[in-house]
């Protein structure tokens, strides 16, 4: 098993995503990429902790490799706006990998630079080596599945959720519903 740590605005986002990837074992959303240890969801909103909203995956490489993790993961947000996702706006919501070994570096350097072709336009996600994560609160685990027609979950998440599910249909798991 290997680990994975990415942030691309709300963490909720991307839970749903990623819990449907077949070979993704656990997600969990958290806060990563500041200097404030032990934050809260209230601090990190303040913009002032230097965290990110991150989910971190325990994955099968047997089953999907970090390249396509990677691949999912600019699929589903725009890696072209700096501190935004949509209406998210902040340094929290930045686009953001956090490379666990030499191997994820230089293979998330690779799929950069293949995505800025993609987009036409630069990207800005930010690469850094992983130091530490932080388990955001109970709350916020699982929150797309235990809130489905919250209005967020509802217009937001879902369709990102949808465009995943149509353009990497190969991905999905028939577990569904992974987390923490």
């Amino acid at each position: 098993m290997e680990t994975a740590t990415l942030g691309g605005g709300c963490f909720w986002c991307l839970e749903a995503v990623f819990e449907e990837v077949a070979g993704v074992t656990r997600v969990v959303p958290g806060y990563a990429g500041g200097h404030l240890p032990n934050p809260t969801y209230a601090q990190v909103c303040t913009q002032e902790t230097g965290h990110a909203e991150v989910v971190q995956l325990t994955f099968d490489p047997g089953v999907v490799s970090y390249r396509e993790l990677l691949e999912i993961f600019f699929a589903v947000h725009d890696p072209t706006t700096k501190d935004r996702q949509g209406a998210d706006v902040g340094p929290q919501y930045r686009s953001i990998i956090l490379y666990h070994s030499p191997a994820q570096r230089t293979v998330a350097e690779a799929v950069i630079r293949e995505q800025e072709r993609f987009w036409g336009r630069p990207i800005v996600t930010e690469l850094v080596p992983f130091e530490v994560f932080y388990p955001a609160e109970a709350y916020h685990q699982g929150y797309f599945r235990r809130n489905p027609e919250q209005p967020y979950c509802r217009y937001v998440i879902a369709p990102k959720l949808a465009k995943f599910r149509r353009q990497f249909a190969q991905y999905l798991s028939n577990k569904g519903g992974k987390t923490a």
